[in-house]
């Protein structure tokens, strides 16, 4: 497949994935069996996009969350959204000094995506029967730290969804409000891991990247997550997360299908 091609693809699946509860790492590693492998800096890269798509979407939060801390409740809201970021922080750099790297093989991203929509269809129900509250708890803020950390352990699971049902499962029965928190604290996290896979990359993948396709990777992915995530924030307003939870299940059982035994 032309290279520019499979790069545009491969932006698209990182845009539309990254912040929907789908699994972006479990979609790009799938893909990546049929398109082609492509280097660390050409993934880092690409994410970085879907993340700039969101920081423009939030854009106004941000910059009211950093000029307002003289206010008690931005104050206090931007050290939850702290609090998260450095949980996830200590356990991803635990992982990392205990040796741990992503699998590459499509079996354990299938039961991901199996066994984490079996538990979005049952924290949709349990969520259902809690009250509706809007506030982020520091239980709630601790939870979702933890969460980040576990979804980036095991590729398939989705941090978004992992965050997001955390918190409604906490205590915050309002799925705006889960979501926005979800995605805020997504931002420094997705920065940090992106500016540290960046930091390990060798001098050898800048040198054979294909610069131009790459650029057009990082726009694709910028744009198609900016419409992915404006549609998510105005489903999520009157429907339930349902059909993402019956596609991974069935995503992952074509998966386990189709792998060789």
């Amino acid at each position: 497949m032309n290279d520019l091609l499979s790069a545009i693809i491969l932006g698209i699946i990182e845009g539309v994935t990254e912040f929907l509860p789908i699994s972006s790492t479990g979609h790009l590693l799938i893909a990546e069996r049929w398109l082609g492998h492509r280097s660390d800096l050409f993934n880092i890269v690409i994410q970085a996009g879907a993340i700039l798509a969101v920081v423009v979407i939030y854009r106004e939060r941000l910059w009211n969350l950093a000029t307002g801390l003289g206010d008690p409740r931005n104050r206090e809201y931007a050290l939850k959204l702290a609090l998260a970021f450095g949980i996830t922080a200590v356990l991803g750099l635990v992982a990392v000094k205990l040796g741990y790297s992503l699998p590459d093989s499509v079996t354990p991203i299938a039961w991901a995506l199996i066994v984490g929509g079996v538990w979005m269809l049952l924290a949709e129900w349990l969520a259902a029967r809690q009250p509706e509250r809007s506030e982020i708890t520091w239980r709630v803020a601790a939870l979702v730290g933890v969460a980040q950390a576990v979804a980036g352990v095991f590729p398939g699971t989705s941090r978004s969804a992992a965050t997001i049902f955390v918190a409604l499962l906490a205590g915050t029965g309002n799925r705006a409000a889960a979501t926005e928190f979800a995605f805020l604290v997504g931002i420094p996290t997705m920065f940090a891991a992106s500016a540290y896979e960046l930091a390990k990359a060798h001098g050898a993948d800048a040198a054979h990247e294909d610069w131009g396709a790459l650029g057009v990777a990082f726009a694709v992915s910028a744009v198609t997550a900016f419409v992915a995530v404006k549609w998510l924030l105005g489903y999520i307003r009157t429907h339930r997360f349902t059909p993402f939870a019956i596609y991974r299940i069935a995503l992952g059982i074509v998966l386990l299908a189709a792998v060789p035994a």
